[in-house]
């Protein structure tokens, strides 16, 4: 009797734990910018009038997000740097945002095949060329490439944030520029750990400091880039 207490008493601990793992595998990281959670509906944001400069944001994010997912991707197999692998996962997940809202309004797709390294718009294109080459270089240099892609991205999505008033277009670049910012703290962090400085390249020094000396956002972030309850965002975009 006692022995078959002792084996249900362990079966049911095996059991637990197994839950416990399962539940801890379906999490992601927030480390270096990895993002949790499940995107969000966007259908359930009602339908508007998107202007022409909307849509050729969302044209451009659709690009400018798998230009960051691809660089990543070839510099995760040229250094295998886990930062590199777990920002791709994350900028795939901005591309998935961005086709979300392509598919809504009826907008064609950009990418088309997706095929890697190759982009519709030839300055994505040979963008693509030199970032790969100057981060193949030395992990110094790839480290710095991934905090110009992040640059670039947050002075983009600032200027569509500007011009853009669709809420549900908002909602998605809010999350983005978030995840943006924290992308480019863990690069800037992993720089600073070679006593490496960057410079940035796009974005005001003002912002950039405001950005790296500030701690990691997380969550879902609503319309007007404020925190919010409702919804449910994959980003900690992280």
């Amino acid at each position: 009797m006692k022995q078959r207490f002792i084996l249900v008493t362990l079966l049911i601990v095996i059991g637990t734990l197994g839950l416990v793992a399962q539940n801890s595998y379906g999490r992601k990281d927030n480390n270096n910018g990895g993002g949790n959670g499940d995107c969000i509906n966007l259908l359930q944001l009602p339908n508007e009038d998107v202007s022409d400069v909307e849509r050729q944001y969302l044209l451009t994010m659709r690009e400018e997000e798998k230009l960051a997912r691809d660089v990543y991707n070839y510099l995760a197999g040229r250094w295998s740097l886990r930062i590199f692998s777990q920002i791709a996962l994350s900028e795939s997940k901005h591309m998935e945002a961005i086709k979300q809202l392509l598919d809504k309004y009826g907008i064609p797709d950009p990418v088309g095949e997706d095929i890697p390294g190759q982009f519709s718009r030839g300055d994505f294109q040979e963008l693509y060329a030199q970032l790969t080459t100057t981060g193949g270089a030395a992990i110094g240099e790839a480290l710095k490439v991934g905090a110009t892609i992040e640059d670039l991205d947050i002075y983009d999505l600032v200027k569509a944030i500007a011009e853009s008033d669709s809420q549900d277009i908002l909602t998605v670049f809010q999350n983005l520029v978030k995840g943006s910012r924290n992308h480019l703290r863990s690069f800037v962090s992993h720089l600073q750990s070679l006593q490496i400085t960057y410079v940035p390249q796009y974005i005001s020094q003002e912002m950039f400091d405001a950005i790296v000396n500030s701690a990691p956002e997380h969550g879902y972030y609503d319309a007007t880039g404020n925190p919010s309850e409702q919804g449910n965002w994959w980003e900690g975009s992280n």
